[in-house]
């Protein structure tokens, strides 16, 4: 059974049998569907910067550059793309875009936000849009011609950790990020308050390792590649008894599912962030369990749409469940492996979240 994460359809993006669909908060942006629209400039060139993660990171670089190959397409224009491979390559690829006559700059992630918001303010005739920041100047305030595209994935994840609980025959679940920035730990947090629900709910005393929410210390590994920092985090989770665990970070996630796979315990699962796992990487279906996900790809086709059409608006976006922003993928294969009743469960976690009978918060949670 899979779970419904919608109640319209703003453009289409279907993730292995999950229709999920976006819609904006506050003043969104025009509807993504309308497509093959000519911009409203003639000159509107539409461009992008990844984080140091790279665009294969089957993870939010990925989903960013799709959003941005659809909303190209939909509207006939080119679109250029430079990739980060170290922080200092931040402020010298904004400059890069600008000097190429960029009109519109997505940059994609949290650690970009210092070098996006200079941009912006040094060149107030480009939009700009940046994924999983506010966008602020050291004065709290966010450049006019700035966007952010927030999310608030920790309503999502709480219905992971849920799931993680209710599916781990150990009794241990456990969770590691990247680099300890709020678009990690928001995961985190609602990750295990999802287990606490599950334990409260069934008089369970499932554990969590590699996070303590309350005084937001817990296991990272300095950064998003895939290596053995992130193999050996991994492995201080499993080595625990851990059968379910959480790597949030992008490519950490390999390294994650190589420690699985290589362990003694062959039922033991991970959940995916960001995409859809399963369909971003089918290598390791066989140890994806389901997926946290932000649809980014959908919010950069909207907001870059938008942006052509000469209707540039400020005000953020955030994704929530209620509006399809963020949500769980499929459990695809795993589906059939369900403890009994799961999948209503969720359903009811999720309607319970979206009317604000449960409230989901995180320190790191969009304000």
């Amino acid at each position: 059974m899979t779970i419904s994460l919608t109640k319209k359809l703003i453009g289409a993006t279907v993730a292995a049998g999950v229709i999920v669909a976006l819609s904006g908060c506050g003043s969104a942006p025009a509807p993504a569907s309308s497509t093959n629209a000519k911009p409203a400039d003639a000159n509107f060139k539409p461009c992008i910067v990844s984080d140091s993660g790279g665009f294969n990171d089957h993870s939010f670089n990925e989903s960013a550059l799709n959003g941005m190959k659809a909303a190209a397409s939909a509207l006939g224009v080119k679109f250029t793309q430079v990739t980060s491979k170290a922080a200092s390559d931040y402020t010298p690829n904004m400059q890069a875009l600008v000097s190429g006559g960029c009109t519109y700059i997505v940059s994609v992630g949290f650690n970009l936000s210092a070098a996006t918001v200079a941009s912006a303010k040094a060149n107030p005739k480009i939009d700009y849009a940046i994924v999983d920041d506010p966008g602020q100047d050291t004065d709290g305030k966010t450049p006019s011609n700035l966007k952010p595209l927030l999310f608030d994935t920790a309503q999502a994840a709480y219905l992971g950790g849920y799931a993680a609980a209710a599916y781990s025959q150990a009794g241990k679940v456990g969770t590691f990020g990247g680099m300890q920035i709020p678009p990690v730990s928001i995961y985190m947090d609602g990750f295990v308050d999802g287990v606490a629900k599950y334990n409260s709910d069934k008089g369970k005393s499932v554990q969590t390792f590699g996070w303590d929410k309350a005084t937001q210390k817990g296991s990272f590994t300095g950064g998003f590649a895939a290596n053995d920092t992130a193999k050996q985090a991994a492995q201080g989770i499993l080595d625990q008894g851990a059968d379910v665990i959480l790597p949030v970070g992008g490519p950490i996630y390999i390294s994650a599912a190589a420690a699985i796979q290589a362990g003694a315990n062959k039922k033991t699962v991970m959940l995916g962030v960001d995409s859809d796992l399963v369909v971003a990487d089918p290598s390791v279906k066989d140890v994806t369990l389901v997926s946290i996900m932000k649809n980014i790809d959908v919010a950069v086709k909207d907001a870059v749409t938008a942006g052509a059409s000469g209707k540039f608006d400020g005000t953020p976006y955030v994704g929530t469940l209620k509006n399809g922003g963020v949500g769980l993928s499929s459990f695809h294969d795993f589906e059939s492996k369900l403890p009994a009743g799961l999948t209503d469960e969720l359903k009811k976690l999720q309607s319970q979240i979206e009317d604000g009978t449960i409230k989901v918060e995180s320190p790191s949670s969009p304000k």
